[in-house]
């Protein structure tokens, strides 16, 4: 367990040895028990609580897998896909937090750019971004013991970074929520049932037996990234342990109310009014299917001097309409010639459904997204068709 007790440490694992017989049934007690720290008894008891109440997701034999590797390595290079969003990075700085801590030499490394509104993150301005520095980020990709894959299932999902990555001779492992991991890694540590990578992190950490060498800026990277892949825990946030994991966060000393605002309230002026335009002129409601659209064009988005994260949260928007329960973004890529698709349901709607029928995409039930290659009015005309293929869904129907 690290370092959790100090210079008790070795006492503590004695008592604690005790404390978990008796709860066995076994009556022996270390000798030394009525000795303990009074401050110290009462943070044991939460930890075995803690310990005992988070399921063990991680197949023990990936998490003894990935001990070795971690053990074995010098050089770690940490990547995680292209335009990376909240969980992208928490995922990936905590995970490079944690690793700094075991005297690793890390690196993270992204495709591109990520949105300003992460870049307080402790270790954020140590990301190094491919399409800036492709020639050292390729240098370490192809130096590094291990590549550890954050945040997405298959290599495309990187970008220009596919072909460095696939082949490298490190050693690789997948550590993502998405369904249909790819078959690049030796390690797969895939979990859809969980809604971030962020929380796989924190849960890797643990099963590994270091939870106490979490620090305060890992579990504000952790914290961000399980709070932006939820929408601030309003989707895909339902299973109880959410709110364990984020307990033991706050005991590592973070401000979940600084960092909420850090995420969503610092936005510019300009931000502010482009959202103000999407509202009054480009969403369009379809009370017949319960459902919304929101397209935004390159010329729009440069009239209000857009900058990567501005629309961040916009396909949300639409769902706070009474009965509408889908709902989607339509918005020209401002650096490749696409259209990035963002869609997002409440309940039971499958977006992840629509994704992959029509807009070569995934994700998970109510948080998906594709790409389309053709003009907005196709783009358009394909989710048109969307709604009349799942009317029945959108109308609760079936």
């Amino acid at each position: 367990m690290g370092n959790l007790w100090k210079d008790e440490e070795a006492e503590m694992l004695d008592w604690r040895i005790g404390f978990i017989g008796l709860s066995l049934g076994n009556s022996s007690f270390p000798s030394n028990f009525v000795s303990v720290n009074e401050e110290i008894f009462v943070v044991l008891l939460f930890q075995i609580e803690f310990e005992i109440m988070l399921s063990k997701v991680i197949a023990q034999a990936s998490v003894d897998h990935v001990e070795k590797w971690f053990e074995k390595a010098d050089r770690i290079v940490i990547v995680s896909h292209v335009s990376p969003d909240g969980d992208a990075i928490g995922s990936s700085l905590g995970l490079y937090h944690f690793l700094t801590s075991q005297d690793k030499n890390v690196h993270v490394i992204v495709p591109n750019a990520f949105p300003d509104f992460l870049k307080w993150m402790p270790g954020a301005k140590d990301v190094i971004q491919y399409n800036r520095y492709k020639d050292f980020a390729d240098k370490l990709i192809l130096e590094a013991d291990v590549i550890c894959c954050l945040d997405f299932n298959v290599l495309s999902r990187i970008d220009e970074m596919e072909e460095v990555v696939k082949n490298a001779p490190g050693r690789k492992m997948i550590v993502d929520h998405h369904l249909y991991p790819g078959d690049f890694a030796r390690i797969v540590i895939s979990h859809p049932e969980i809604s971030k990578t962020s929380e796989l992190v924190f849960r890797l950490i643990c099963q590994l037996g270091n939870f106490s060498d979490i620090s305060k800026e890992g579990a504000e990277c952790i914290y961000t990234g399980m709070m932006t892949d939820t929408g601030g825990f309003t989707y895909n946030s339902n299973n109880r342990e959410i709110y364990l994991i984020i307990g033991e966060l706050l005991s590592r000393g973070i401000d979940k109310d600084e960092i909420y605002r850090r995420v969503f309230n610092t936005y510019s002026e300009d931000r502010l009014r482009l959202m103000g335009y999407v509202l009054y002129d480009k969403m369009q409601v379809y009370p017949e299917f319960n459902a919304a659209l929101i397209t935004l064009s390159r010329a729009e988005q440069k009239k209000f001097r857009y900058v990567k994260g501005d629309t961040e949260g916009f396909v949300n928007m639409p769902l706070s309409i009474k009965n509408v329960c889908f709902s989607a973004f339509l918005r020209e890529d401002t650096e490749k010639d696409m259209i990035k698709i963002s869609l997002r349901s409440v309940g039971t709607f499958p977006c992840n459904q629509v994704a992959a029928d029509f807009f070569n995409g995934g994700g998970h039930l109510n948080a998906s997204g594709g790409e389309f290659y053709g003009p907005m009015e196709e783009a358009i005309a394909l989710f048109k068709q969307a709604l009349v293929k799942y009317e029945d869904l959108l109308l609760g129907k079936k």
